[in-house]
């Protein structure tokens, strides 16, 4: 199937958003939860998977829901379509700090490969799928598990990723170690693996896990800076505890410190 065409802006800098302009009976898809604002003749439906196989039989489409549901999405996602004779615009946010990545699938051999719940909007057309690792150390030991999500079609797409993001274009046989929840995604064509650090040093007092991820080219990577797990973590450990304290990280008063910064809980 053959995907709409859809222009868009992006705004922002650290919360970003995407501004997504549909022409009469354009149609843009997005998960659940990513939708922000869209303009008065701009109407929305829930529709079964993906929407890019809606002239397949029952069977398939419940295969494609099904896909979904592995990768952690619901079997729904979110259609909208352009019912005015006029241009109409639709936005979807970023849910939580850091950039916006727009997919050209055409520039990319109608593929691209990212880890489970990047994936933020597409045209209508676009497939939003799985990818099963076939390397056993790369699903128990990758950080992504044994599934991670697959874009295709030609159209374009819209992924999200966590802090800053890096793109890096690897040549045929060249290596970019990275640790393995700060990949976004990558091209079909790169090599994904995992690694032992290895040290007995490295390994209980690193404080960086025990493998790390191998992309080896031809293709094009993309790393950020801040995985969402990351951010959940650093949170989870400063959050107040039972009885009013909290971590205190960076701080050589501690409690002290508290008082006199204002930061009174009791």
């Amino acid at each position: 199937m053959t995907a709409h065409e859809i222009d868009y802006q992006i705004f922002g800098e650290e919360m970003q958003y995407v501004e997504i302009e549909l022409d009469p009976q354009e149609i843009v898809i997005a998960e659940a939860g990513s939708f922000m604002m869209m303009d008065n003749n701009i109407q929305m439906q829930t529709i079964f998977g993906d929407g890019s196989h809606q002239q397949s039989g029952i069977f398939d489409k419940l295969l494609s829901a099904g896909k979904r549901v592995l990768t952690g999405e619901s079997m729904f996602m979110t259609a909208f379509i352009n019912q005015h004779h006029g241009k109409g615009k639709v936005s979807f946010a970023s849910p939580y700090p850091g950039k916006i990545l727009p997919i050209d699938l055409t520039e990319f051999q109608g593929k691209f490969i990212c880890q489970k719940s990047s994936f933020l909007c597409a045209a209508k057309g676009v497939s939003v799928g799985i990818e099963f690792s076939k390397k056993i150390g790369r699903g128990l030991f990758g950080g992504e598990g044994f599934i991670m999500q697959k874009i295709e079609g030609d159209g374009m797409a819209f992924v999200h990723s966590g802090g800053t993001l890096a793109k890096k274009e690897l040549k045929a046989g060249e290596v970019l170690k990275v640790d393995t929840g700060c990949i976004v995604g990558f091209t079909k064509d790169v090599d994904y693996d995992i690694e032992f650090i290895g040290g007995i040093k490295n390994s209980i007092f690193g404080g960086e896990g025990l493998f790390y991820a191998t992309l080896r080219g031809p293709g094009t990577v993309y790393v950020q800076s801040l995985p969402f797990s990351r951010l959940a973590d650093r949170i989870i450990a400063s959050a107040p505890k039972a009885g009013g304290n909290s971590r205190d990280e960076g701080s050589l008063l501690g409690g002290l410190g508290n008082l006199l910064d204002g930061d009174n809980r009791f």
